[in-house]
């Protein structure tokens, strides 16, 4: 089955829960020219879902102080960027405004050591700090490690037609299948 991009929605960001980055990693916002950053640690995470300069631009229209404010970078104990991920926005989500978790991505030789709860608990503090009282993000239905924390964090799948019913119960069932394993 190919992966088919599913939405996740927060209905309130009140109750996001906080999360200490392990010692000597730390998060950094945007800084002029992160966008090679940016680039790179997508190229080597994400091996599926391309990305280019192109990509960004559209992605990340807005002026640098807006990026500044809303774009995060996780540091490793040396101060190298390792992971990346946007408190975003979009002003019509379905009629409404929304804030938007956007683009998260953790180098491969850095997952699975605790980084992925406090990059999320950042972005999501970030847009309560910005002023957002909700939030949605996409992703794809086989990012199950992913979207097992989204649940964690409070986001519901978004379920407006049959076929993301139909997706959703898929992704939910092998969810569960990897808690019982």
């Amino acid at each position: 089955m190919e992966p088919q991009r599913v939405t996740m929605i927060r209905h309130t960001l009140s109750g996001i829960p906080q999360h200490a980055l392990p010692p000597g990693y730390s998060i950094r916002w945007y800084r002029p020219g992160d966008r090679e950053t940016w680039l790179r640690i997508h190229a080597l995470a994400e091996k599926e879902v391309p990305t280019s300069a192109a990509i960004y631009e559209a992605q990340f229209a807005a002026d640098e102080p807006e990026r500044a404010r809303r774009q995060a970078f996780l540091l490793d104990p040396l101060g190298g960027e390792i992971g990346t991920a946007s408190a975003w926005f979009n002003a019509d989500h379905h009629g409404m405004p929304f804030g938007r978790v956007h683009w998260v991505a953790i180098a491969p030789a850095h997952q699975g050591k605790g980084l992925a709860k406090p990059l999320l608990a950042a972005i999501c503090h970030r847009l309560i700090e910005i002023g957002h009282d909700r939030a949605y993000l996409t992703t794809w239905s086989n990012k199950l490690p992913a979207i097992h924390l989204y649940l964690a964090f409070g986001f519901e799948p978004e379920i407006r037609a049959e076929e993301e019913r139909q997706a959703w119960k898929s992704i939910l069932d092998r969810i569960s299948g990897l808690k019982r394993a």
